[in-house]
C-alpha cells in the first residue's frame, strides 16, 4: 500500500467522515474521490439535494441538455458538443466512465479541468460531504461528489452557454436529475444494469423516462413499441413534445468505408447530409439524434448554428474507444461495446466497415454483464476469441467466461473457431497482435476499463486511470 493509499484510507472513516486535513494535491483530490466509490452506488436525490441546498443551488444557474439511455451517450453527448462548439457556444460536457483520466470527465470547451480547479472545488465540498456523512443520509458516493464537483464547476468557474449532461445510470433516481434542463433526450434502451434498473424493457424505460420533465422537450431514437409506449405517456402526463425516430424526424445511412460515413437527415424544420468520422451504423443513429436535439434548441431557444460550421461540427466528432483503430500494423480497433445490444451494433458495423480474411476477437467484461447474450452476436463473426480480465473491481473471471463460450460454440460458432483463455490482459493483448496478421483484423472489446488499458498501451500513452 502506498503512502497515498494509506492517506485516502485513513481520510474516510466507515461513515464517509473526514478525519484528516484538506487534499493538498491534485493526486490526493481523486483519490479521495474515488475512495468514496466503497459506498456503492445508491440510486436516490436526498444526499445531492442536501449538498445543492448547501452550496446555494448552483444547478439553477445553468441550461443543461439531459443526455440518457442504454448505450451511444458518450457519442451523443460528443456530437452536441462538437456542433455547439462550432456555432460559437461555449460548452460544459459532463460524462462517464472516464477512459484515460478522471479530468475527462469535466471538460468545458473540449478541455479537460484544470487539475488546480478540481483540487479547490473537491476541497470546498470535503467538509460538506463530511457532515451529511454524519447525518442519517450517509456519506454521498463517488458519483454523487463528482457531479456537484461538476456543478460547481460551471456554475461557478467556467459559465458555459450550456451544458451536455449524461446520466450516470438510468435517469428517474440518478443523481443528475437534480437538474431542469431546456431539452431531454434518451439514446436507446437496452438490457443493461437490470440489478439496479430492472429486468425488462418496460421497467428500463420507466427509469430512463425519469429525466423528462414538464413542458421540456424530448428527442429520442429508443425503438421499442414498449419504450415507446412508456416515452408516449410519459410526456404526455409532463405535456410536453416528443421528437422521436421514425415519426417526427428520420435518417438514412448513405455510404461509408474505412475513413467515414455520410447519411441523410429528415426533420419537421429542414433535412440535410452529414459526413461523419465515427463508425458504425448505430453512430448514424447518435449523430440524428443530436442533429434533432440541435433542431429543437435551435427552433425553440435560438441556438443558431450556421450550416457549414454544423457540418463541420458533426465531421470533427470523435469520442474515444468507440469502433477506434488505434494501431495500423498489426491492424486494431478497439470498442467499448459491453452489453447485447452493443455487441450486436459490433457485429453488424464490423464486417460492414472492414475488410479482412480474419476477425480475432479480444474481450474482458465485468461481472454484472449478460455474457450469454453478448456471445451470442459475438461468436458468429470471429474467427479466434481471447478471453481476458480488465485491471478492475468486479472482473468477470476470464475461464467462467469461456467456460460460457464454449457451452454457446456449437449453436453460435464458426467450426473452426479457436478459444484463448489469458486471464493477463497484456499478454492477451500480446497474443492478439501476433496472431493478426496484414489481411487480418484484431478487435478489443468488452468494458471500458479494457478497452482505457489497451488504448493506453497501444497509443504509447502513460496509464490510463480509468473509472467510472
Amino acid at each position: 500500500m502506498t503512502n497515498l493509499d494509506q492517506k485516502v484510507r485513513n481520510m474516510v472513516d466507515q461513515s464517509g467522515a473526514v478525519t484528516t486535513a484538506p487534499l493538498e494535491s491534485y493526486e490526493e483530490a481523486v483519490a479521495w474521490i474515488n475512495g468514496l466509490v466503497s459506498f456503492g452506488i445508491r440510486p436516490g436525490m436526498d444526499r445531492i439535494q442536501w449538498l445543492m441546498e448547501r452550496l446555494g443551488h448552483p444547478e439553477r444557474r445553468l441550461k443543461f441538455i439531459h443526455v440518457a439511455g442504454t448505450n451511444g451517450k458518450g457519442s451523443t453527448c460528443a456530437f452536441l458538443t462538437k456542433a455547439l462548439l462550432a456555432g460559437g457556444f461555449t460548452v460544459g460536457t459532463y460524462t462517464s466512465p472516464y477512459i484515460t483520466k478522471f479530468t475527462n470527465r469535466f471538460q468545458y470547451n473540449g478541455e479537460d479541468i484544470p487539475e488546480e480547479t478540481l483540487l479547490k472545488l473537491a476541497n470546498r465540498l470535503l467538509p460538506l460531504v463530511s457532515e451529511v456523512a454524519e447525518t442519517e443520509l450517509g456519506s454521498p458516493t463517488m458519483f454523487e461528489v463528482s457531479t456537484a464537483l461538476a456543478i460547481l464547476y460551471y456554475a461557478e468557474e467556467t459559465y458555459p452557454d450550456v451544458v451536455v449532461w449524461e446520466t450516470g445510470l438510468g435517469g428517474r433516481l440518478d443523481v443528475t436529475n437534480i437538474v431542469h434542463p431546456i431539452v431531454s433526450v434518451i439514446t436507446n434502451i437496452g438490457m443493461d444494469h437490470t440489478d439496479v434498473l430492472g429486468d425488462t424493457i418496460e421497467a428500463i424505460a420507466a427509469e430512463k423516462a425519469g429525466i423528462i420533465k414538464p413542458g421540456v422537450p424530448v428527442v429520442s431514437t429508443v425503438t421499442q413499441p414498449e419504450a415507446i409506449a412508456i416515452l408516449k405517456e410519459t410526456v404526455e402526463r409532463n405535456r410536453t413534445t416528443l421528437y422521436l425516430a421514425g415519426e417526427q424526424f428520420t435518417y438514412e445511412r448513405l455510404n461509408g468505408d474505412e475513413e467515414g460515413q455520410t447519411f441523410r437527415f429528415e426533420g419537421p424544420f429542414r433535412s440535410l447530409e452529414l459526413d461523419i468520422a465515427m463508425q458504425g451504423a448505430h453512430q448514424c443513429a447518435n449523430a440524428a439524434l443530436a442533429m434533432m436535439t440541435l433542431e429543437v434548441l435551435r427552433q425553440y431557444l435560438a441556438f443558431i448554428i450556421e450550416e457549414d460550421d454544423l457540418k463541420q461540427g458533426f465531421k470533427d466528432t470523435f469520442w474515444a474507444g468507440r469502433l477506434e483503430q488505434v494501431m495500423s500494423s498489426p491492424r486494431i480497433v478497439v470498442d467499448g461495446a459491453h452489453n447485447p445490444e452493443g455487441a450486436e451494433s459490433l457485429a453488424n458495423s464490423l464486417p460492414q466497415i472492414y475488410k479482412y480474411r480474419k476477425l480475432n476477437f479480444m474481450m474482458g467484461m465485468l461481472a454484472n454483464k449478460h455474457h450469454d447474450s453478448y456471445l451470442q452476436h459475438i461468436l458468429p463473426i470471429v474467427d479466434t476469441l481471447i478471453l481476458t480480465e480488465p485491471d478492475f473491481r468486479k472482473k468477470m473471471d476470464a475461464k467462467a467466461l469461456g467456460d460460457i463460450a464454449e457451452q454457446l460454440r456449437e449453436q453460435y460458432a464458426k467450426p473452426t473457431l479457436q478459444i484463448i483463455v489469458e486471464p493477463d490482459w497484456k499478454n492477451a493483448l500480446e497474443q492478439l497482435k501476433s496472431r493478426t496478421e496484414a489481411e487480418d483484423l484484431g478487435v478489443v472489446s468488452g468494458t471500458l476499463y479494457l478497452i482505457a488499458d489497451v488504448r493506453s498501451s497501444l497509443l504509447g500513452l502513460s496509464d490510463a486511470e480509468k473509472g467510472w
